[in-house]
């Protein structure tokens, strides 16, 4: 799971301090981003997890990328195990 999230460029490793993301795939980070964004306010499992780091007074900028790399991990698993998941709104 590691090596795909700083493939991505969102493993923002274990530094002292101010963190930053930086490396990885610059347009597929971006496309991340924006997923997290729809999956933040639509997808229940993920905006469970945004309002929890919202009570906990987080940045918004930090519960976007906490979604976006929650989303990765959740997509490896899917394709790892071959399944198809399909939402019934």
């Amino acid at each position: 799971m590691a090596q795909n999230t700083g493939f991505v460029g969102l493993d923002i490793g274990k530094y002292a301090g101010q963190r930053s993301i930086k490396g990885g795939r610059n347009g597929l980070r971006r496309l991340l981003y924006q997923a997290a964004l729809s999956a933040a306010r639509f997808n229940p499992t993920l905006k469970a997890f945004a309002t929890r780091m919202r009570y906990k007074s987080k940045p918004y900028k930090v519960i976007l990328i906490a979604v976006a790399r929650n989303h990765t991990v959740i997509a490896n698993i899917l394709l790892a195990k071959n399944i198809i998941r399909r939402d019934v709104t």
